[in-house]
């Protein structure tokens, strides 16, 4: 592969990966590599799993081949402005300078970031589901909850580049505690961990989202019950969110998104509490048609589609 790639780094909860993308939104051939992550991560240990998989990434570089910028997706909050991160699920990063850090290994290399929820939104409109709609919301369900939008065709940040983070919106109805501060947020509710959780409390004896998509397909009531409950939450706050900016289309992706299609008829029922409102109720809701390499194809439109960035 030769031609414009951009370097793609994705920094989540469990993973932070990185990848060279084409202009094209294909992942090239030997460049994709991971690191774990984690709560227990220390500040040095995750800085050096993102060293390491920038650097393998670049040094796959074909020859011929310029390299464009990077583009840098992070679960939230961001500093967008001055280049710092503060992971809700990475405690040892608390305003981690990422972009003067990475900055350190590739000086004159343009690095953009912005939150992960956003990458995942611009991937969807590149080569995924929202291809062609402009008013669009994409949604993350994994570890955490997050999300970005795109309205009028361009993207919505915000003053410090949170606007779109609908993980901690709190959902009419529920009271669940959330690691912000807040209360009801839809992360607390709704994010593969806390339902498992709020299962395991009520007697159900899995231990992953995996587990509870096994339970839930065979019937399991718990299980069902923790399904339709973090549906719901989605769909009540879909509703909200589209009540506010008017979206035409919410697209889901992530590992808990898949624990079940059914998923998809709860978060549906959700928006229908919306009932009085013909806006809000033509909203379309649809899993993502993006592969795991989704969170890295939007990173790179971070580079290949600057044009879209507001």
């Amino acid at each position: 592969m030769t031609g414009s790639l951009a370097l793609a780094i994705d920094i989540g909860g469990t993973k932070v990966e990185a990848a060279l993308v084409d202009e094209s939104g294909r992942l090239a051939a030997g460049s994709r590599f991971r690191r774990p992550t984690g709560a227990s991560g220390t500040t040095e240990s995750l800085a050096t799993a993102a060293q390491a998989v920038s650097s393998a990434a670049l040094a796959a570089l074909p020859e011929g081949a310029t390299l464009l910028g990077v583009g840098v997706g992070s679960a939230g909050p961001i500093d967008q402005r001055n280049g710092r991160i503060s992971p809700l699920n990475l405690p040892a990063w608390r305003e981690f300078p990422l972009v003067e850090f990475l900055s350190g290994s590739m000086p004159d290399t343009p690095i953009t970031l912005r939150m992960d929820g956003l990458c995942i939104t611009l991937a969807e409109h590149w080569v995924g589901a929202a291809r062609g709609c402009d008013n669009v919301l994409g949604m993350v369900v994994s570890t955490g909850v997050g999300g970005g939008l795109i309205l009028g065709g361009r993207t919505v940040t915000g003053s410090t580049g949170n606007a779109g983070h609908i993980g901690h919106v709190e959902v009419a109805g529920f009271d669940d505690a959330c690691a912000c501060g807040g209360s009801g947020c839809l992360e607390a509710i709704a994010s593969g961990p806390r339902s498992v959780a709020w299962a395991r409390e009520r007697g159900w004896t899995g231990s992953s989202g995996e587990d509870l998509a096994a339970s839930y397909a065979q019937g399991d009531a718990v299980a069902t019950a923790a399904v339709e409950r973090a549906g719901r939450a989605i769909g009540r706050a879909i509703g909200s969110a589209t009540s506010l900016a008017d979206l035409d289309l919410v697209v889901i992706g992530g590992g808990f998104s898949t624990v079940t299609p059914d998923l998809f008829t709860h978060i549906r029922a959700g928006v229908e509490e919306h009932s009085g409102f013909n806006f809000v109720r033509k909203v379309r809701v649809a899993p993502s048609a993006l592969s795991d390499e989704g969170p890295l194809i939007g990173a790179a439109a971070l580079v290949h589609r600057a044009g879209m960035l507001g």
